[in-house]
């Protein structure tokens, strides 16, 4: 843009006077992104699967890693490809941070996921994995990024994120490891229902309503049981970035074990129960459970449900509305890759809305004020670690 401040160069996003922001754009490209993905997956999706399969077979673990909303991908990853390969084998897939696969590599595969091909941290798992003999994947937008050199296969995602608040990053990454499950048992992943729901879920009406009695919260507590935990470790990241908030993501079960001692009525926290669990009549009752502590300190208490978990939990649980998303049938989406499809939408919508509401610009997450850049440069200025 014209008078583009010093510090604005190209390697930032576009840098825009007021809405709509680069995010909305690239949330409202995410439903043909995804059918086009689960319709041609990358090129190297059934070499990949091969890799996987082998290793799965001799007991070695398949590890995938990332860092931020990669890292986040990477747990839903995890989780599909544990439901495609069966519980004999479940227990070899695990999802780590990139630094700690660094640390501690093991034979078999490491998958590494890093959009923009440049995580120095997600370079070092894969070389540190490399050492122990194993196979590697990245699946990243970059082909000639370092992350990219680092990897033995790369699956290449064909629409780069130009806001730094990434929502097609880690649907990307999320599509491409639903084409892999696909290839190693059964999981269902049609295109057309995925776009039908990606769609469903960023129109709906609901997220305005709720950003508003979230606004002006002074810190927000995202959680969620196991098959939703990494959708609200995303919701609380993008919140961060793209409306300033505070923010932090909880396990189910752990809220009700000190968290709540540090919260205050001037909090808010989001319940987030979207897929089928094992046990999903349990962890109604634990939801439940959070939803009336919470509710009872005073925090503004509202929640991201699949429609089962809608009809489950009563709607006083939530007296600062919910976003509700019907789920399709199995046989279309398997219900892990529904619930974090939908999972992804619903945060997503609800952040923009958030950002909306507080004046914020999500593109550049808050880098165009200068300590936060030079935190930036503080932090990723050196690769000598």
């Amino acid at each position: 843009m014209n008078g583009s401040p010093d510090w604005h160069t190209d390697a930032f996003p576009e840098l825009r006077p007021e809405r709509p922001w680069v995010m909305q754009e690239m949330i409202a490209a995410q439903p043909a992104l995804v059918e086009a993905l689960l319709s041609t997956p990358p090129a190297g999706v059934p070499a990949a699967a091969v890799m996987l399969s082998d290793a799965l077979a001799r007991h070695q673990h398949v590890t995938v890693c990332g860092c931020g909303t990669s890292e986040h991908a990477a747990h839903g990853i995890a989780a599909m490809l544990a439901a495609a390969v069966g519980p004999d084998r479940s227990g070899l897939v695990r999802a780590r941070p990139a630094f700690t696969a660094a640390q501690d590599p093991t034979p078999g595969v490491c998958v590494a996921i890093s959009h923009d091909g440049g995580t120095h941290a997600t370079g070092l798992a894969l070389r540190a994995a490399q050492y122990t003999g194993a196979r590697t994947v990245a699946i990243t937008q970059r082909p000639d990024g370092a992350v990219a050199r680092e990897a033995e296969l790369v699956l290449i995602t064909p629409l780069h994120d130009d806001s730094w608040c990434h929502t097609v990053a880690y649907t990307s990454a999320l599509a491409v490891g639903a084409t892999i499950a696909g290839r190693l048992g059964r999981f269902a992943a049609d295109p057309a229902a995925a776009r039908a729901l990606l769609t469903r879920v960023i129109g709906c009406a609901d997220a305005a309503a709720i950003a508003q009695r979230l606004a002006d919260r002074r810190v927000v507590l995202c959680a969620g049981p196991e098959p939703d935990l990494a959708t609200a470790r995303e919701l609380a990241l993008k919140i961060a970035e793209a409306t300033h908030i505070p923010t932090l993501a909880l396990e189910l079960e752990t809220v009700l074990h000190g968290q709540l001692a540090a919260h205050e009525p001037t909090d808010a926290i989001i319940l987030v129960a979207i897929a089928p669990a094992g046990d999903q009549a349990r962890v109604t009752r634990r939801t439940t459970d959070v939803a009336r502590a919470a509710g009872t300190i005073g925090l503004r208490v509202t929640g991201l449900l699949s429609d089962a978990y809608d009809q489950a939990l009563g709607s006083d649980l939530t007296p600062d509305r919910r976003l509700v998303t019907q789920l399709p049938d199995t046989e279309l989406l398997h219900d892990r890759l529904a619930g974090l499809l939908a999972g992804a939408g619903a945060l997503q919508t609800l952040t923009l809305e958030l950002a909306n509401k507080r004046d914020t610009n999500p593109d550049l997450i808050r880098r165009e004020q200068a300590p936060y850049r030079q935190a930036a440069q503080a932090a990723e200025g050196s690769d000598d670690w």
